[in-house]
């Protein structure tokens, strides 16, 4: 009898481990992203700038990257810089570059992760209020006009 119960509380015992339930985290989907992206490019396109456009998840993996006809050859770096820094610090990329220059101290954010490009032209994607990626436009002549393509992208999501 107890070799009996033995063998049956090890056979049950990893099913109520299965049974729990697993953690979620809302994400990007592919085709969400492949919308703001083609959506950001379009938007500077119509105002005559070859840029590219990156997307990236929360985890900063690289989703999406488009690159217009012509655009300069630093475009992708560039927006796949400012996707990256959005995404990772949770903040607008332009946001950043006046935190970090207006205060000596906080200089020392440039130098934490190589991957980092803080100029603007990176926003933050969330959904639902969640972070869930970052988008990065990059070869416009300034970065107010990267952020605004990126936030054309945005809104053609949903996002906030």
């Amino acid at each position: 009898m107890i070799r009996n119960l033995t063998l049956a509380a090890a056979l049950l015992g990893p099913v109520s481990v299965v049974a729990q339930d697993l953690p979620t985290a809302p994400y990007l989907p592919l085709d969400m992203a492949q919308t703001a992206a083609q959506t950001a490019l379009e938007a500077c396109a119509a105002e005559g700038h070859n840029v590219s456009v990156a997307i990236v998840a929360r985890s900063g993996v690289t989703k999406v990257i488009l690159r217009a006809d012509n655009a300069g050859p630093h475009t992708v770096g560039s927006s796949t810089g400012k996707a990256f820094t959005s995404a990772s610090m949770g903040r607008d990329t332009a946001g950043l570059a006046g935190f970090i220059g207006g205060n000596p101290a906080n200089d020392g954010l440039r130098d934490m992760d190589d991957r980092l490009v803080i100029q603007a032209g990176g926003l933050p994607i969330r959904i639902g209020g969640a972070l869930v990626g970052g988008i990065g436009v990059g070869g416009a002549p300034s970065g107010d006009i990267d952020a605004t393509c990126a936030r054309a992208g945005l809104d053609e999501i949903g996002a906030e």
